[in-house]
């Protein structure tokens, strides 16, 4: 059985470590072989269900200019659960609690850049539906294909443009504490609690998350508030029913993303007193969770998506009629 290492807290200011300590979920350190199955299960079913997304709109050419952002939505979660799946399946097959801080970094990086991709997206599909129920007259007009491209590209600078200037700032400063996280996976706001205080580097990593997660949520409420606001003022009962059905996924995508991590921030904000097991399970959902569901949850709501995966997955008819 595989324990977790101690490292000692140095007495003055040091370089990073060579190496990270990661924790996993307390009470399965002694029993990896059955979490391992779960694991696994959800990241080949993400894979699978986003993956079948993005194969049915890349062949759907109807498909491509309505069904941009879920498109971005899938590339999202598989490119997020993907850069999680490496600690985490070190930990559960062979207890691994520790991992190269180049290794740690660079999980870093990508595991944000997802993440800030997808709460982008997010952003722009509640965009997208405020302005075709509040706007529909003018919607095709508001959202052209050139501002469609321009929002992508938008999406791509700011992901990108957030974080890649924080494995090498973290790289360069100084630590005060232990190396050991406390997620099965590296997060930088985990990494920059160990620096020195004054350091820089995490304030433009707090910087970095308030201006997203704190942000985004906002907007997209703001979004449904317009929303609803419509659809108290709509006369027709079937009107209603409709825009309500077109959201219902995408709210649905958004309080699985953001409650977790919600819940997270004030529970470390408030300091809680509550176990390490909730607080990691809390962020396994936050994570793990999303790209396991949105696939479900888009192919169940809309219409177009359901009868395309369908007729695709249908044997085709072949007329042999003599």
């Amino acid at each position: 059985m595989s324990t977790l290492p101690t490292q000692t807290a140095p007495n003055s200011s040091t370089s990073m470590a060579p190496t990270f300590l990661l924790v996993g979920l307390p009470g399965l350190s002694g029993a990896p072989s059955w979490w391992t199955m779960p694991l696994i299960a959800v990241y080949l079913l993400s894979a699978l269900g986003n993956g079948t997304i993005l194969w049915i709109i890349a062949l759907e050419p109807a498909l491509h200019r309505p069904m941009h952002f879920l498109f971005l939505l899938s590339v999202s979660d598989i490119g997020l659960v993907t850069a999680l799946t490496p600690t985490l399946l070190g930990l559960a097959l062979a207890g691994v609690h520790t991992v190269p801080a180049s290794a740690c970094l660079l999980q870093m990086f990508f595991v944000h850049v997802f993440s800030v991709m997808e709460s982008s997206v997010l952003l722009a599909m509640s965009i997208d539906r405020a302005l075709a129920i509040c706007r529909p007259l003018h919607y095709s007009a508001l959202l052209t294909n050139d501002v469609i491209s321009k929002i992508s590209l938008a999406i791509a600078f700011r992901c990108l443009g957030l974080h890649l200037p924080l494995p090498f700032l973290l790289a360069c400063m100084p630590y005060c504490r232990p190396q050991v996280l406390t997620h099965p996976y590296c997060l930088h706001p985990d990494v920059a609690r160990l620096a020195c205080p004054g350091a820089w580097g995490a304030t433009y990593s707090l910087f970095v998350v308030l201006s997203v997660m704190g942000l985004d949520p906002l907007l997209i409420f703001f979004s449904y508030g317009l929303i609803g606001k419509v659809l108290q003022g709509a006369e027709s009962r079937e009107d209603r029913w409709k825009a309500g059905q077109t959201c219902a996924a995408h709210l649905s995508a958004v309080l699985l993303f953001y409650i977790p991590m919600i819940l997270l921030a004030l529970i470390s904000h408030l300091e809680l007193p509550i176990t390490q097991h909730t607080h990691t399970l809390l962020s396994y959902v936050h994570f793990l969770l999303p790209p396991l569901i949105n696939p479900i949850l888009y192919s169940v709501k809309m219409k177009e998506i359901r009868e395309r995966i369908l007729n695709r997955l249908q044997p085709r008819k072949v007329g042999c009629a003599q």
